[in-house]
């Protein structure tokens, strides 16, 4: 038998090596799946500790500190291009009590020389807090940075993050609005369009607002200097495109700073143009003499009424500022502003078409426009009745904003067509509706001459231009105190059309109770205080609008002239 051949012979030795290589690899194998398992468990671990600390750590979420996750949102630019809100990167200074390791007595006196705001005593109070997160300053400057980092102390936490800012400080700020600590739109625009302005999609598209800056600071400019000079407790105005319906101004007084939106008085935050409602008065006897033409109940400016010095009807009585004591024609009613004579065509209009019309005005709801802050209308509701129609067609038992107030002389100068005001610039991105029709072509055209003649002639006559055609009304109407009507507090508005041949624009100025002065001669009602903010303001937006002072252009004076008396009876 032959004996196997060495190489097919099995060595033990061999065969022990296989085996313990096998049983190292192996060992290898599960030490390296150990430890990549370990190294994946503490990478999940600080995941999920960084995570935990952004969302409910001391400061998750807040703007300026450690782990702040406020991305920055879109711009907010006006008509022009111009930034009215943008996200800029800012110093922010920390402070945490845990981390401190120095002497906290010295700290304190460091913290109270560099930042003053506090004294040495409200830092120490920090340190000694047992709290593990306070924000010194937002906004830092780099040298106040730069002399907090010197300090070497590690409890001083210094970070850039985003933050809002408004290069225009307080300029359109209710329409702006701003931001809260968490970066979330609180008011205004920032409000309305919060989604979309932090939204990374449309970050890079800037929200354009139909507000002209150069407009805007001439209407607050104005606006500011008559509350001061009549002591009013605040004030709105508005300028509109009649055919568009956009807001190329829109204020509210007193100012508010957005970049310190905090700091501001619940007044001051407060949007009078929009959320505030009030009682115009007779600025709103324009729309009852319109409802009255396009009813067919006044035919003629020069149809006439009654207007005796004082006027009863229901139990109540009516007076006049400036009594006729005689007949007198609806140019008259108009440019003597006549209480007497408005009430008797609201009774021929009635309460069912005076509701009508100024349901289609939008009247009798929260104005239309983008901004969440929208007051409620104040109407007689279930009391609608003749007395109701008779007030309510001089401008008294309604209570609707400013903007209501634009809106509805844009309607009735337009042509007759209501569009809904707007904020946003009217582009191709965001067209003018169809709108609805309220009055007739003929009734608007016929109005024209009559709101002239108020400024040329009448209550109005400080809010003249020259050159610019001006036509509007004035409205005195007395606050409602204690539930009782004072003639010692008063809201005083002019609403004004311009140029009054071929109508663009709407001006309106409101006071909220302004005081009488000696170059008043002690008068404190619209036709002194107001209606030359009116004049003012035309004089310097009229070139910025590209209307040209032209003395030989006006309104068709010729339709009501001849029903005008120049002496008026005592």
């Amino acid at each position: 038998m032959n004996a196997p051949t060495p190489a097919l012979v099995a060595r033990p030795e061999r065969l022990r090596l296989v085996g313990q290589r096998r049983q190292i690899l192996a060992i290898v194998h599960q030490r390296l799946m150990f430890g990549l398992i370990v190294y994946a468990g503490i990478i999940a671990i600080i995941a999920l500790r960084l995570l935990y600390l952004a969302a409910f750590g001391d400061h998750a979420g807040r703007r300026g500190g450690p782990g702040a996750l406020i991305p920055p949102r879109g711009d907010i630019v006006d008509r022009d291009g111009r930034p009215l809100a943008s996200s800029i990167d800012v110093w922010s200074i920390a402070l945490q009590p845990p981390k401190v390791i120095g002497d906290k007595l010295a700290l304190a006196r460091n913290l109270a020389r560099l930042m003053p705001d506090k004294d040495e005593a409200s830092y120490f109070a920090m340190l000694r807090s047992g709290k593990p997160f306070f924000y010194l300053q937002r906004r830092a400057s780099p040298q106040l940075v730069e002399a907090v980092n010197a300090l070497g102390e590690p409890g001083l936490a210094l970070e850039r993050t985003p933050d809002r800012l408004y290069p225009q400080t307080s300029l359109a700020a209710h329409v702006i609005g701003y931001t809260d600590i968490d970066g979330r739109g609180v008011a205004g625009i920032e409000r309305a369009y919060d989604k979309q302005l932090s939204d990374p999609a449309t970050r890079g598209q800037p929200i354009t607002l139909s507000i002209s800056s150069k407009v805007q600071q001439a209407l607050e400019n104005e606006l500011n200097a008559a509350m001061v000079e009549f002591s009013a407790i605040g004030a709105a105005g508005v300028v509109m495109d009649i055919h568009t319906g956009e807001l190329l101004a829109m204020t509210s007084l007193p100012k508010l700073n957005p970049n310190i939106a905090g700091q501001g008085s619940p007044e001051a935050r407060f949007n009078r143009a929009t959320s505030g409602v009030y009682e115009l008065g007779s600025t709103f006897k324009p729309f009852t003499v319109g409802m009255a033409m396009d009813s067919g109940v006044v035919k003629s400016v020069g149809q006439i009424y009654n207007c005796p010095k004082e006027f009863r009807y229901a139990g109540v009585v009516v007076h006049d500022t400036h009594p006729f004591g005689r007949a007198c024609s609806v140019a008259e009613i108009m440019e003597e502003s006549s209480n007497i004579g408005t009430a008797q065509i609201a009774l021929q209009v009635g309460a069912a078409r005076q509701k009508a019309f100024l349901g289609k005005m939008g009247f009798l709801s929260p104005v239309q426009i983008e901004l969440k802050e929208r007051g409620r209308t104040l109407t007689p509701g279930n009391d609608w009745g003749e007395v109701a129609t008779m007030t309510v067609g001089y401008g008294h038992g309604i209570a609707v904003t400013p903007l209501h107030l634009a809106t509805g002389y844009a309607t009735l100068f337009n042509g007759g067509v209501y569009h809904p005001a707007t904020i946003l610039k009217v582009d191709r991105h965001h067209a003018v509706g169809a709108g609805r029709r309220v009055f007739s072509e003929a009734t608007s055209y016929k109005m024209r001459a009559l709101l002239r003649l108020v400024v040329m002639k009448g209550t109005g006559r400080k809010a003249d231009a020259p050159g610019y055609r001006i036509g509007g009304k004035t409205g005195t109407a007395e606050k409602l105190l204690n539930g009782h009507y004072t003639s010692s507090a008063v809201v005083t508005t002019f609403a004004g059309v311009f140029p009054m041949d071929e109508p663009r624009y709407v001006v309106v100025a409101m006071l909220d109770d302004p005081k009488a002065t000696k170059d008043t001669y002690g008068f404190h009602t619209a036709g002194w205080n107001v209606a030359p903010v009116v004049s003012r303001t035309v004089s310097r937006i009229a070139p910025m609008l590209g209307v040209r002072p032209d003395m030989n252009r006006d309104a068709n004076m010729a339709e009501v002239m001849p029903f005008v008396h120049e002496a008026k009876a005592p």
